[in-house]
């Protein structure tokens, strides 16, 4: 419950039986008196409730917080949980015994948790907020993981003039792909299929153009080159 109305016969006995009703504290809340009710000839003739608004003030820590603590419970799992709001990004670092249970296979289970983070916290939130979740760096160890991989198919693609397809990959990891080798004079990358399944493809650059592929090889193995000329 978002927000509810209520009416009492004075303001803070309106504002009283809606917190009660929603569970929050005063602090929590954003407050608006509709009617402040009066109390009527001999405070008994024409009296009037007053009326309040009271409206959950939204926070996007406390909401991931209690939604992954539910989760962790729910596991049998006892699991620190850091957080911290940067502009429309909300980053969140859990720390614990034995994360691997939380990181899974190349990290699909943290990015299950963290799509389900996004849609909680966005599901109520004023604009979009960006949700990252981490545990022991694993995100930085990925990132530079993912980069070399990068670097090593594109040398596979230049070598064989051959495209080389990479496994599926989330939005995120195909930016890191993609960033990694856009600089790259020789090849060129582009995503293909749907999602989940959507994928990175490493591409030689005008890979009929031989003269551009000699000019690689030659960086690469200048004698053998020659003597293949």
């Amino acid at each position: 419950m978002e927000e509810i109305k209520k009416s009492g016969k004075t303001v803070d006995e309106a504002v009283s039986a809606a917190l009660a009703e929603m569970q929050a504290k005063k602090e929590d809340v954003t407050i608006t008196v509709l009617d402040e009710g009066s109390k009527g000839f001999l405070g008994m003739f024409g009296a009037k409730d007053a009326v309040v608004l009271v409206k959950k003030n939204f926070n996007a820590e406390k909401i991931a917080e209690n939604f992954l603590r539910e989760i962790f419970l729910s596991m049998g799992l006892i699991i620190k949980i850091d957080t911290k709001l940067q502009e429309k990004q909300l980053l969140i670092d859990l720390s614990g015994e034995d994360m691997g249970i939380l990181i899974g296979k190349r990290g699909q289970t943290l990015d299950a948790l963290q799509y389900l983070v996004n849609l909680v916290v966005n599901k109520t939130s004023p604009s979009y907020i960006s949700v990252m979740l981490d545990t022991e760096n694993y995100r930085q160890r990925r990132k530079e993981t993912l980069e070399t991989l990068a670097l090593n198919l594109a040398k596979k693609a230049k070598h064989t003039k051959k495209n080389v397809v990479l496994e599926p990959m989330n939005p995120y990891e195909r930016r890191i792909i993609h960033s990694a080798l856009q600089n790259d004079r020789y090849v060129t990358t582009f995503s293909e299929g749907e999602e989940p399944f959507r994928n990175v493809v490493i591409a030689l650059k005008g890979k009929n153009n031989n003269k551009e592929y000699k000019e690689y090889k030659k960086m690469e193995r200048p004698e053998e080159t020659e003597k293949a000329e």
